[in-house]
């Protein structure tokens, strides 16, 4: 009994230092972390970069005049936003609505075939993973060129669903991306107790798979809406007439200068992404921690 009474003792003495050390290191981490370093400014001055145009667009909404200088505070702009565009308010309906249904069908798409990659193993699995990504690798020049001549090969006529059919291949890899994520950190032994249990495969897909990768499939499903919603040049190359989004429409009114109606535009849509935003950041963070 002595002899592991002086063992525990001895082990006890030797870990103090230890834990004593890490204490200390822990303190100079965080001395260190408030001091000046590169990396700190490198992040403050690209901060700057993203958010200061944004505040200047939300500045000068509310500027009456249109020149650069601002004169004094109004509305106006907003007023010409609600009251007298419609056809900017059409466009925003187009981009909506195109980036809604791409996104709902790349999701879909691309969360079985992410489910399918990785449940099953076939001839062919690494050729498929690799040409997955190349919509999103490719320059959106090129994307956009072959897919104006494959709809012109097969005769199909350039509008709303053209540019449908476009953004929905190019969201299918980051919803891919999104979803395969997911499924990396994924238990396949639940699989196994639902096989054991007497659930078939469609079953186990929708009553154990899908719910568990949930926040992948939305996190995929936000990101095809917002890469639909801002897309511009693979649009431009398979828009039709009557078929304006709002990122052609915005190019259509800077190309004779900046509009304070865009700028009213912008401020709206800045505000309505960021409601939106931390609204669901709670939700998402609720079903991961559910699974």
């Amino acid at each position: 009994m002595k002899n592991v009474f002086f063992a525990l003792h001895n082990s006890i003495n030797k870990e103090k230092p230890t834990a004593e050390a890490s204490r200390h290191a822990k303190k100079t981490w965080k001395k260190r972390g408030k001091s000046f370093s590169f990396s700190n400014t490198v992040l403050f001055i690209t901060l700057l970069f993203l958010f200061v145009p944004l505040f200047f667009i939300i500045i000068y909404s509310f500027n009456e005049g249109k020149s650069a200088e601002f004169t004094k505070p109004s509305l106006i702009w907003y007023k010409k936003l609600i009251f007298d565009s419609s056809d900017l308010w059409q466009a925003l309906l187009n981009s909506v609505i195109i980036a809604l249904t791409s996104g709902i069908v790349s999701t879909i798409l691309g969360t079985l075939a992410s489910i399918g990659v990785n449940w099953y193993k076939f001839t062919g699995k690494k050729f498929i993973q690799s040409i997955t990504y190349l919509p999103m690798i490719l320059p959106e020049v090129i994307v956009g060129i072959s897919m104006l001549i494959f709809f012109s090969g097969i005769k199909i006529p350039l509008g709303l669903f053209t540019i449908f059919a476009a953004h929905t291949t190019f969201c299918l890899p980051f919803v891919f991306l999104m979803v395969n994520a997911r499924l990396d950190e994924f238990d396949y032994s639940i699989i196994e107790a639902a096989h054991d249990l007497g659930a078939n495969e469609i079953s186990t897909m929708v009553k154990v798979i899908i719910p568990a990768i949930m926040p992948g499939i939305l996190s995929g499903f936000m990101m095809a809406v917002t890469m639909s919603l801002e897309d511009f040049v693979i649009t431009f190359f398979v828009a039709g007439p009557g078929s304006t989004t709002l990122p052609l429409y915005v190019y259509s009114m800077i190309r004779f200068g900046v509009s304070p109606v865009i700028n009213a535009l912008s401020c709206v849509m800045i505000v309505g992404t960021c409601l939106i935003a931390f609204a669901l950041r709670k939700g998402l963070k609720t079903i991961a921690a559910s699974h």
